[in-house]
């Protein structure tokens, strides 16, 4: 059963039966907006670019994306860059997969956001979702929508943290304005 999350809103990553999740996919899906034209509706490519930022302490110590697709332990990965997106409400246009198990005992937090690589503000994008899904049944279990578009870059969609002996998942739906995930670091940081 998937969770549809607000901002702000967090669930247990504990499976139903009581086990601990082992290994989780973040999802992203867009595509891009028919725009008004001269000559009719017509519709332009959209980059966005997911990153995942692996912090320590309030550190930042590793990150995941485009141009570094697996963490230096290689607990996390990403699956590879789309640059026009189209999944929207279906599939995942991009994903990058953390291996709970594998990650190292001092990343106490995961945060995942989405770029406009591009400078596309987000007034262009339609159905861009970010969810996480249970690797190893497939099993959606949680969904943030991002809801309208705005006059911004970025999106600091979601984090991913210990609690207790588990992990947690926030969804944290900031807008911010950035080309690449060192862009939103000021922004990011209030978020841990």
């Amino acid at each position: 059963m998937t969770v549809n999350l607000s901002k702000g809103q967090g669930i247990s990553l504990q499976k139903a039966d009581g086990g601990t999740l082992t290994a989780v996919r973040m999802g992203l899906g867009w595509q891009a907006a028919p725009r008004r034209g001269l000559f009719g509706s017509r519709t332009k490519e959209i980059d966005l670019d997911a990153s995942a930022v692996l912090f320590a302490g309030g550190q930042p110590v590793d990150v995941v994306f485009f141009r570094h697709l697996v963490s230096d332990d290689g607990s996390v990965r990403h699956t590879g860059d789309n640059l026009v997106g189209g999944a929207g409400t279906g599939g995942d246009d991009e994903a990058i997969l953390v291996d709970l198990q594998r990650v190292p005992v001092h990343v106490d937090t995961i945060v995942f956001t989405v770029n406009s690589f591009t400078g596309q503000t987000f007034a262009e994008v339609k159905n861009a979702f970010c969810r996480l899904v249970d690797e190893t049944t497939g099993q959606e279990l949680a969904r943030y929508t991002l809801d309208g578009g705005g006059a911004y870059t970025a999106q600091i969609m979601a984090k991913v943290h210990r609690a207790g002996a588990g992990w947690q998942m926030t969804a944290i739906g900031t807008p911010s304005n950035g080309r690449t995930f060192q862009d939103l670091m000021p922004a990011i940081l209030p978020s841990l």
